[in-house]
């Protein structure tokens, strides 16, 4: 009976863990092979859409600028606890002018990502507590003094 449950239990784990790694893809699939179709200042925004399908997001400042993202993720062996690993990560960023037409397309890798540089400043606070509070009691002094608003100031 023991060496029943135990061949049951060897089988259920070893049925469980496979040989083939998991893999998750979100966005679209094969960016980089089909972003080297979408040619500068020849491919229009119906062509990017066509080849890409719509974009993950749209940015309009003065273009517009069309985000595409890929990323590729798998769970590493048994040993490191199962933690995710990122096969691929790559963002394709398309800039279509007024008219329609690409003007300027920029793809990043997992590696180019990495030498991006990222600012740590941080911006300073210049107000103080006490000048929340002040402003406060003077308004509702304001009101208590004048409740309907209609007296002259001078």
């Amino acid at each position: 009976m023991k060496k029943i449950l135990l061949l049951l239990f060897l089988f259920t784990i070893l049925n469980n863990c496979g040989f083939k790694k998991r893999v998750d893809h979100h966005g679209v699939h094969m960016l980089k092979k089909k972003s080297e179709d979408i040619i500068v200042a020849e491919t229009n925004k119906n062509d990017v859409i066509k080849l890409l399908g719509p974009p993950s997001t749209i940015s309009t400042f003065d273009n517009d600028l069309y985000f595409y993202i890929e990323r590729k993720i798998t769970t590493k062996p048994l040993i490191k606890l199962g933690k995710q690993k990122f096969l691929e990560n790559n963002v394709l960023i398309i800039e279509i002018d007024n008219r329609g037409i690409t003007a300027k397309k920029e793809f990043f890798d997992l590696n180019k990502m990495k030498k991006l540089k990222i600012v740590s400043a941080e911006t300073s606070v210049d107000y103080q507590k006490q000048d929340f509070i002040y402003d406060f009691l003077s308004s509702m002094r304001q009101k208590v003094n004048d409740p309907l608003g209609k007296r002259k100031r001078d």
